[in-house]
């Protein structure tokens, strides 16, 4: 078992610091560290951290568990000068000179990874993280945010490493100096750094950051267990020496050599684990533990075999970590046993090369890309996979809307910023504060005025980092600027901003209409000396759904009014009135209800299935032979050749009451990215947006997914509303009117 030094070095002992330092590296890297060391006393001086560490020490504390977990020379490197850039005007262009550029560059990830301590620290301060608040759906979706913006500033597995080894440096700090900040810290470790630890494997540091965490957030629970194992260590000890020592004896007749020796207890994962099964002390399984250590795999089943032929299996404790591993590539053998005498026992059983790797985790394989002889290629391949283990995916498993966010967001592809107050806020690559501004509020969008990134004004179409703390300058009221529309200024990135600026203005321009409408209206009903009148009973006289629908309608001048004034003084309406401009119209039927052929007298119409036209687009007519004739949009490519080679035919055409109490078929065509439940997201839509379906048809090949849906709306401005909700559907690339 691999053992992590806990003591730092003061300065009256750098021999024995360096000879534990340069453990494992040879003579030329050992000279370095010595460099090292002392220009880091030179540069850091008497300097202590927020925490009241002197600042070498902590330095030196990384630089010897950085050396424990059998780190390459240039991660003990940067552990000594991890605050060099903090001391020194041109630190990392120093440590280049000195030391070469792949130890700056580690020093450099490390800084930024230093950064988010004020985020986190905050996030923590606002966030108590116990059991009612921790589960909340903000707080676990704030905290995977976290995570993933730790990760994205992540370009070095060596830089998650050193900041975990300067968390757990740090504990031990307040292990031995008492401090109130060491609860806050307590906090944090447990919220990021020790699950971060987890998935990486690391358990010399993840037990350590759990159990000193524990103890500092809940001391009178720590020392309770600690006192019941205390209580019972020589019983458990003679209990551990005897039932390893007949294991032994029953490998040895099998011609199995094993090493076998007690499993540690963590004090921390006994609390999770009487917490989360709800049991008492007493109760556990594994407080009694043996680990086995064989040569080949093959071995750790037949050791599996000879324990439970020693001992009686307990049903249900038995996990199998080698045939299936865990996300962080751990593997093992787990059993839970029940010896003659009635105490359970529990026995884990790996290889040397598994055993190693369950210690040390990714650190224990990892390889460097050094010199010329790593390809990048490879190099590549390591940190996709390590972006990979370290998503916590499976960490979230609330399935909210907004959860499942955060989940989907492409690592590669995301930045995360700041608000003032410390939030964290997810954006694609691109992002500007404008979009910021849309994500955290619509209303904060719509009057932003300018931005601060930093505490500096920019310009609102600059591209924000990972990392930035993000204000908006809003003003009183007012709206957005169409030039945010235009997409050669790069005003906005994003979709769902882009699609709330254009609501806004599809608001305002229907604002606007219906305050001409009610104008007209108003006008109309002075004229006929019926100002009192109730004009929603004359708008439902007309059929018409709702006032605002009247007032529209008299805008677009669509209202007849010898129709308005009969229903005003509720006479007999006459229906189907058209309006003046009109010399003929057919009687209304079924789809072509209102559609006006100007010159001719009582043509069968039809709707064109090319192009399927609705209101209000831009029609014209076609005189088909036998049919009567055909209504199609101005722009169908196949009225255009018809209109080419029979010009005569072409008969000009307008909407009447455009569409009151009737329905027009159009087709819609969606390209997405296949998944799971694509298909009824769409069609809640429609069912929401009271759309009949009367037509369907799906491809799906490669990932990607082709839809084509014919359905009825009422008009454009619905087919275009359901377009903009479809759009916005998870996965979804484009959604467009066919035809």
């Amino acid at each position: 078992m691999v053992s992590v030094v806990h003591s730092v070095a003061t300065q009256g002992d750098d021999a024995r610091s360096l000879q534990t330092l340069s453990t494992g590296l040879d003579a030329a890297d050992g000279a370095r560290l010595e460099s090292a060391l002392a220009f880091a006393r030179e540069t850091y001086g008497d300097t202590r951290l927020g925490s009241g560490e002197d600042m070498l020490e902590h330095g030196l504390g990384i630089a010897l568990i950085m050396a424990g977990l059998k780190l390459d020379a240039d991660s003990r490197l940067a552990a000594l000068l991890f605050a060099v850039p903090a001391r020194h005007d041109d630190g990392l262009d120093e440590v280049t000179r000195r030391f070469g550029r792949n130890v700056a560059h580690l020093v450099g990830g490390v800084s930024r990874l230093n950064r988010l301590r004020p985020i986190t620290r905050s996030f923590v301060a606002d966030n108590s993280l116990d059991d009612a608040h921790a589960n909340s759906q903000e707080t676990r979706a704030q905290v995977e945010v976290l995570r993933k913006m730790f990760l994205a500033m992540v370009e070095d597995i060596r830089m998650v490493l050193l900041r975990l080894a300067s968390r757990t440096q740090t504990l031990r700090y307040y292990a031995a100096n008492p401090d109130e900040l060491r609860v806050q810290v307590a906090r944090e470790t447990l919220a990021l750094y020790s699950p971060l630890a987890n998935r990486l494997g690391v358990w010399e540091l993840k037990w350590e950051l759990e159990d000193l965490s524990f103890r500092f957030l809940y001391p009178e629970t720590y020392r309770k267990i600690a006192r019941m194992l205390d209580e019972k260590r020589i019983e458990r000890e003679l209990f551990i020496v005897d039932a390893a020592s007949r294991l032994k004896r029953e490998l040895q007749s099998l011609g199995i050599d094993a090493e076998i020796y007690g499993r540690p207890k963590h004090i921390y994962s006994i609390w999770s684990k009487m917490r989360r099964k709800g049991v008492d002390f007493s109760d556990l399984y594994d407080i009694r533990a043996l680990r086995v250590i064989v040569n080949e795999i093959k071995d750790c089943y037949a050791v599996l075999g000879a324990a439970h032929n020693l001992w009686t299996p307990i049903p249900k404790e038995f996990d199998d970590y080698i045939s299936n591993p865990k996300g962080n590539h751990y593997r093992s053998l787990h059993t839970a046993v029940r010896c003659p005498d009635g105490r359970s026992l529990e026995v884990q059983i790996r290889t040397r090369e598994m055993h190693q790797h369950a210690e040390l985790g990714v650190a224990a394989h990892w390889r460097y890309k050094e010199g010329g002889n790593k390809s990048g290629d490879d190099y590549d391949e390591k940190i996709a996979w390590l972006r990979r283990l370290l998503s916590w995916r499976d960490e979230v498993t609330d399935s909210s809307d907004w959860v499942r966010h955060y989940k989907q967001a492409a690592l590669d592809e995301t930045i995360y910023v700041l608000t003032p107050r410390g939030k964290v806020v997810d954006l694609p690559q691109g992002a500007t504060p404008l979009d910021f501004a849309y994500r955290v509020h619509t209303d904060l969008g719509h009057r932003c005025r300018g931005a601060k990134v930093d505490g500096h004004l920019v310009s609102l179409n600059t591209a924000l980092k990972t990392g930035q703390r993000v204000e908006i300058v809003v003003a009183k009221q007012g709206g957005p600027s169409r030039d945010w529309l235009n997409a050669a200024q790069g005003y906005i990135h994003t979709r769902s901003a882009r699609s709330k600026v254009r609501q806004w203005f599809s608001n305002l321009a229907l604002e606007e209409t219906l305050s001409d409408g009610k104008s007209i209206i108003v006008k109309e009903l002075q004229r006929l000396g019926h100002g009192g009148i109730n004009l929603e009973e004359v708008a439902q006289r007309l059929n018409y759904a709702r006032l605002d629908d009247l007032y529209a309608a008299a805008a677009r001048n669509e209202l007849p009014m010898r129709q308005f004034q009969a229903a005003v003084r509720n006479d007999e309406a006459p229906t189907g009135e058209p309006p003046l401009l009109a010399t003929a119209v057919r009687p209304p039927t079924g789809e072509t209800k209102g559609i006006l052929i100007v010159g001719v007298d009582r043509l069968m119409t039809q709707l064109a299935r090319c192009c399927k036209p609705a209101p209000p687009d831009e029609i014209e007519g076609f005189v088909t032979r036998g049919k009567g004739v055909s209504i199609h949009r101005v722009d169908c490519v196949n009225f255009q050749h018809l209109a080419v080679r029979h010009p005569e035919r072409v008969i000009e055409a307008d909407w009447g009451d455009a569409g009151a109490g009737g329905v027009f078929a159009a087709d819609i065509i969606i390209d997405a990215h296949d998944r799971q439940g694509l298909l009824r997201d769409i069609s809640e839509i429609f069912a929401k947006e009271k759309i009949n379906v009367i037509g369907v048809n799906t491809q799906s090949r490669q990932g990607r997914a082709r839809m084509g849906f014919t359905v009825e709306v009422r008009n454009l401005q619905q087919l275009k509303r359901t377009l903009g909700l479809v759009h916005e559907v998870s996965g979804v690339v484009t959604a467009r009117r066919g035809g």
